[in-house]
């Protein structure tokens, strides 16, 4: 369970060339970011990136082992525990936040799985969110030929389109209609020459407890509003998700909502979590989910999960509305919403008849 004391941890991802670095250059510089320490990831033998980062050096951890996602993990859980350790004895400063820069072909879910699971870092640390630059420029052309593109748009909470000064206005609706029908419910800005407000970056709140409960549901509101458009379901294929490159598995990229009417049963709901989990738990990139426990009907949870790795319930102190259904929202590869409904009727004991298709 997430506490007040923990350190939020943002995730910065985003492809090669989509402007991370300079992006992070502007926020290290904004006051809001003071007592910050940034973890920057590099692939290859020669670290350039931080060289290109404008921040003191006591506030830079470097990992250049290789890429973020596959043979640093435990670099990462080190680093984060060593970063503690100097901060306790005084060998640096203070810090109350820690942003990760991933490299641009790093698949983000092994980092999330890493700050949700090492108990050394969920001891000291919490998720913050998941941002992710996209150029607007070459966004189009590498959705479809990057299926690491694709899984970083999908597992996003926050997107940052970058370079708008040199897409035409018409390239710049076609993007943001492919990052919608990926990701429906991540807020989408518009950034040029790096520039960002901070607040558009920091405190996604997801993950945190003591965030207000307008920020859970206006959440959940967007995934209605998603899943109440005229097409339905939002789904990515062909060439805006990869569908002609060697990452043909990342196609089919797909998101919607449920609405239940009816308490569900804590049990009950956690077997359905770790059934869809075995069966089809590579597939599932980003859940989210606010359910009315049956056994504590005035105090909901909101539930987050990557894949197979579910971060702890979190207990809200009430409803955020007069609204008390459960909502359900699904950000998945090639799971058809019917084993969704159907599994949740066989597992969690939810009845046909309580499940909405959308909040309307």
């Amino acid at each position: 369970m997430a506490t007040a004391d923990q350190i939020p941890v943002t995730v910065l991802t985003g492809f090669l060339g989509s402007g991370k670095t300079t992006v992070l250059n502007h926020l290290l510089r904004q006051p809001e970011l003071g007592g910050v320490v940034a973890i920057i990831n590099e692939f290859g033998e020669v670290a350039l990136d931080h060289l290109l980062v404008e921040s003191s050096e006591d506030r830079l951890a470097l990992l250049d082992n290789g890429c973020i996602c596959c043979s640093v993990r435990e670099d990462l859980i080190e680093t984060l525990a060593d970063l503690a350790s100097r901060c306790a004895d005084g060998t640096i400063p203070p810090f109350h936040r820690v942003l990760v820069e991933t490299t641009g072909l790093a698949d983000p879910v092994p980092v999330l799985h890493t700050l949700m699971t090492a108990p050394d870092v969920l001891s000291r640390y919490r998720i913050d969110g998941v941002v992710a630059t996209v150029d607007a420029v070459n966004g189009a052309h590498t959705l479809a030929a990057h299926g690491e593109a694709v899984r970083q748009i999908a597992v996003a909470d926050r997107l940052l389109v970058t370079k708008i000064d040199l897409a035409a206005e018409d390239a710049l609706a076609r993007l943001d209609a492919q990052l919608a029908a990926i990701n429906p419910v991540a807020t989408r800005t518009k950034v040029q020459n790096g520039i960002v407000d901070p607040a558009k970056v920091l405190d996604a709140g997801l993950f945190d407890p003591a965030a207000r409960s307008a920020d859970v549901v206006r959440w959940f509101d967007l995934a209605s509003q998603a899943a109440n458009s005229p097409h339905g379901d939002h789904h990515c294929e062909g060439e805006a998700c990869g569908h002609h490159n060697h990452h043909a598995h990342d196609a089919g990229v797909s998101s919607y909502s449920l609405v239940i009417d009816e308490p569900i049963q804590r049990e009950a709901f956690a077997r359905w979590l770790d059934y869809v989990a075995a069966l089809r738990g590579e597939d599932l990139l980003r859940f989210k989910a606010i359910v009315h426990v049956a056994e504590q009907p005035d105090a909901p949870i909101v539930v987050h999960g990557v894949q197979h790795v579910f971060h702890p319930p979190i207990t809200l102190a009430g409803w955020p509305s007069a609204d008390r259904r459960s909502r359900l929202v699904f950000i998945v590869r090639g799971i058809p919403r019917r084993i969704i409904e159907n599994t949740l009727c066989k597992f969690a004991a939810v009845s046909r008849a309580a499940i909405q298709r959308s909040a309307a």
